[in-house]
């Protein structure tokens, strides 16, 4: 009588080559996570960087000066249509890709910009006051003068610049269709700016002035304020 020589504990198939496959994928897994090249800690340390606590400079004499860190805020106001757009007081923050982000271990250039209704220093949107030439250090900034927004997002070893360029067909923002404005890791003529004093009638009186801080300001080479541009209304 033909008996039946297979029993539960019979492995059938490929089994070997299953059990070296699991083999192969627990040391990947255990050789990224001691690297730290995870997805979700790529992911941790990317949140811990753009949103590590940061401080503010403090003026002494109320101006600006090369070499602080500031934030740039749009104060909330009233407008009749202001409930199209996002309400609040809105700081510039940098706004990296996600994906992007997962995949690379540095911050992808050129990086986006948004708006977000939060007024705590932290990484992500404290920028740093720079001098073309960087020898103007801790002196006053002025109406008229050229200078440089720098961010480092909470990372020491990394330097992105606030830059802008004409709207052509092909390039523009995307809600508003102005000129697009994004982070770059180099320092070129599109990363030039200047302050230029909210009322147009004054702004020739104003020339050479010292910026006060906590102060409206359009933002040139746009012929349009920064924020019209990331957020639409101007400063009260």
């Amino acid at each position: 009588m033909a008996q039946n020589l297979y029993g539960p504990r019979v492995r059938m198939g490929n089994w070997n080559e299953d059990v070296y496959l699991e083999e192969e994928l627990m040391k990947d897994f255990l050789e990224k996570r001691e690297k730290g090249k995870l997805l979700i800690q790529r992911n941790r340390k990317l949140k811990g960087n753009l949103l590590r606590q940061m401080q503010l400079s403090v003026s002494e004499d109320g101006s600006i000066h090369y070499g602080d860190k500031v934030m740039l805020v749009n104060p909330d106001h009233v407008d009749p249509e202001a409930a199209v757009f996002l309400a609040g007081d809105l700081s510039l923050c940098m706004t990296p890709d996600e994906i992007k982000a997962h995949l690379s271990e540095e911050l992808e250039v050129p990086c986006g910009l948004s708006a977000a209704p939060t007024k705590n220093p932290v990484g992500r949107n404290t920028f740093v006051v720079l001098s073309m030439d960087r020898n103007a250090n801790g002196q006053v900034l002025r109406y008229g003068e050229d200078f440089c927004l720098g961010i480092m997002a909470g990372f020491e070893d990394k330097m992105l610049y606030l830059a802008s360029d004409h709207r052509s067909l092909l390039k523009s923002a995307k809600k508003s269709w102005l000129q697009e404005v994004s982070l770059v890791d180099e320092i070129s003529y599109l990363t030039c700016w200047q302050a230029a004093y909210l009322d147009p009638q004054l702004r020739l009186e104003y020339e050479g002035m010292p910026i006060a801080t906590r102060a409206c300001h359009e933002f040139e080479p746009t012929p349009r304020s920064l924020w019209e541009i990331l957020q639409p209304g101007p400063c009260p």
